[in-house]
């Protein structure tokens, strides 16, 4: 129990910043006594003793602002970060290592009973502040929920999802896609300017533009160069596109290069 303790502690130690000290996250940091109430509440749960399991999770709600049904299963190194009204369901299951942050929902859409309704989140996941996951479906490992995003299907591992309803950006090299480098690493919030779909779409729409442009270019310049006549040299037109006008990077500043 408290080499389990000592490992949430580090954890919270290792992603917060803010975290001075190991007595400041044991007295200060609700996500952690909210572990603590829920792992004694799904025991109760997991043992027969339904009335108490729920009991111990009503009053860990009640100091903690974090709402997780003592059924669901949580693993270690678990980080809740300000937390404040996360809401885990029943059937819900969140892997080593997942970081989860204010406002964030991992319920159900179905009303039937002994039936899986909630997500399964893989390892690492990171589901960032009022990301709503629902349904029975699994969201891979490293993968990672954006801020605000309503996610309604499964999560591909190292993936991640943003906007409503969530749009997915594969993984890069099955990584996540804001890693650039092989060494791996936490993402804060889960979400990156690299992970915006609509801002990678514009900067591929503009790169395209600018490599039209660039082409004509050098074509035009080519026909100049191989008119050797006056009367081929006529053949060109007077505004024609030599040299390249496109702005691009000016462009990609204005959609957050």
């Amino acid at each position: 129990m408290f080499s389990r303790l000592r490992s949430d502690i580090q954890c919270i130690l290792e992603r917060d910043p803010a975290a001075r000290s190991t007595w400041e996250v044991l007295t200060c940091y609700p996500g952690l006594h909210a572990l603590v109430f829920h792992r004694r509440a799904h025991w109760c749960w997991e043992h027969g003793y339904k009335w108490l399991g729920r009991f111990l999770s009503h009053i860990s709600r009640g100091l903690t602002g974090i709402e997780i049904h003592p059924g669901a299963k949580i693993g270690e190194r678990v980080f809740f970060d300000h937390a404040m009204g996360v809401v885990i369901g029943e059937t819900a299951e969140v892997g080593d290592g997942c970081t989860i942050y204010q406002g964030v929902t991992l319920g159900g859409t179905s009303l039937y009973k002994g039936v899986k309704r909630h997500p399964t989140l893989g390892r690492d996941v990171v589901v960032s502040a009022g990301a709503k996951v629902l349904g029975g479906f699994v969201v891979g490992d490293g993968a990672k929920i954006g801020s605000n995003a309503v996610v309604i299907k499964p999560v591909p591992v190292g993936a991640t999802a943003v906007g409503i309803p969530a749009r997915i950006i594969p993984s890069k090299h099955g990584e996540s896609a804001d890693v650039t480098t092989h060494e791996p690493k936490f993402s804060a919030y889960g979400i990156t300017q690299d992970d915006d779909p609509l801002s990678q779409a514009m900067k591929g729409l503009i790169d395209n533009a600018s490599s039209h442009e660039h082409q004509i270019a050098l074509l035009w310049q080519a026909i100049e160069t191989l008119s050797s006549t006056p009367q081929t040299k006529s053949c060109v037109p007077g505004d024609a596109a030599r040299r390249e006008a496109f702005e691009a990077d000016k462009l990609n500043q204005l959609v957050g290069k």
